[in-house]
């Protein structure tokens, strides 16, 4: 076995050296009633940055991290770091979880207890989960990649033999969002007898521009048309990441008040908070995402994967996956995709159109989201 016990701990230096670099930020200008419209706010940014330097408890976010089984395997010469949260039921089902960016596995800190252990928030203990909530490669404490083509193809290799080689088990099912939905449907074109069935929040967004633009449906072309707009007001950091990743992430990996201004912008914009982006996350909890990319010095390889999605474009399948699939769609997320659309692609046997919910479904919406996984994953027990 190649596994390893892991615990996060920090170095003191590391936390004096960010509240210095807090202390010393050197801040922009901003147009006079700007708000939000020319990105991250200051007067904000200048209030998040006095309590990540004087309040926040990195200490204290570090415990609740290590209260969750860690470890890190070494597979195929690469370090993936997880978690690895043994499910409490009788016959609990193997499930893999992946995040997105400007997230990490942080993203599923409040629903790996619950599916774990349903019993305890007044669910049946028979649809307990084994839950594996990985680093993805350039991400968190997990490797980062030191050569070119760490693709999406290439990361649910790394996942498969996980599950499989290292942890043993036969079939499982995988869940994902963002980066994660990506992923997870890689998984289904090489992996496919491993997998009980997948399940996804979004559809992977480079099948936007695959799709040929006759015999669309109505919903289908305002899809699309919804899609360029997006790209058009919200999507040039894709652009910048996919293109030139290193040049933004010397200035990020400098500055703790830059890199919280380039993610925690993001939480704003893509969840569903009316503007209020403390109405959906804590500011521990928006802290603790960004000081993960901080500690470990993650923001330029996170970039990365966009580099090389956009430099290594996706095969298309040829047909529609035949891996059972579900889909949960929160109303504020990105894009919203219609069903027909998603059936392009993927064998779906469980739609859900949420009431309320953004991009980060799992803090944002947890109990909706793990009651749908139980929902989707029960028929498959």
């Amino acid at each position: 076995m190649t596994i390893e016990p892991f615990r996060v701990d920090v170095p003191q230096a590391t936390l004096d050296d960010l509240r210095d670099r807090l202390a010393r930020t050197r801040w922009t200008d901003e147009v006079e009633g700007a708000g939000w419209d020319y990105g991250t706010n200051l007067g904000y940014l200048k209030e998040l940055a006095d309590y990540w330097q004087h309040d926040f408890d990195w200490r204290e976010q570090e415990t609740k991290l290590n209260r969750h089984s860690q470890s890190r395997a070494k597979i195929d010469g690469f370090g993936v770091h997880f978690i690895h949260e043994r499910g409490k039921g009788p016959n609990p089902m193997p499930i893999i979880l992946t995040h997105g960016w400007p997230d990490s596995f942080f993203r599923f800190h409040k629903v790996i207890s619950m599916l774990a252990d349903p019993g305890r928030y007044g669910g049946d203990p028979e649809d307990s989960f084994d839950v594996v909530v990985p680093s993805v490669p350039g991400y968190g404490f997990s490797d980062q990649p030191t050569e070119k083509g760490v693709t999406n193809e290439r990361i649910a290799g790394l996942f498969a033999r996980l599950m499989s080689e290292e942890l043993g088990y036969e079939r499982f099912g995988a869940h994902g969002g963002d980066v994660g939905s990506g992923v997870t449907e890689k998984l289904t074109y090489a992996h496919a007898a491993s997998l009980v069935g997948i399940h996804l929040t979004d559809v992977p967004y480079w099948h936007l521009f695959t799709v040929p633009q006759d015999d669309l449906s109505e919903a289908e072309r305002d899809y699309l048309e919804a899609g360029k707009r997006w790209q058009m007001e919200e999507g040039a950091y894709a652009l910048i990441q996919s293109t030139k990743p290193q040049t933004p992430a010397y200035s990020l990996n400098d500055s703790p008040a830059g890199l919280a201004a380039w993610t925690v912008e993001k939480f704003r914009s893509w969840s569903d908070c009316d503007g209020y982006v403390e109405r959906r996350f804590t500011r521990d909890e928006l802290l603790t995402n960004v000081m993960i990319y901080w500690v470990t010095e993650t923001i330029n390889s996170s970039f990365r994967i966009y580099y090389e999605a956009q430099h290594n474009p996706p095969e298309e399948p040829g047909a529609p996956i035949r891996v059972p699939t579900g889909v949960a769609i929160f109303p504020k997320d990105l894009v919203p995709a219609p069903r027909e659309f998603a059936e392009r692609f993927f064998d779906v046997q469980h739609w859900t159109e949420m009431p309320r919910g953004g991009h980060f479904a799992a803090m944002e919406e947890p109990d909706l989201l793990v009651d749908d996984l139980r929902k989707f994953f029960r028929r498959f027990r």
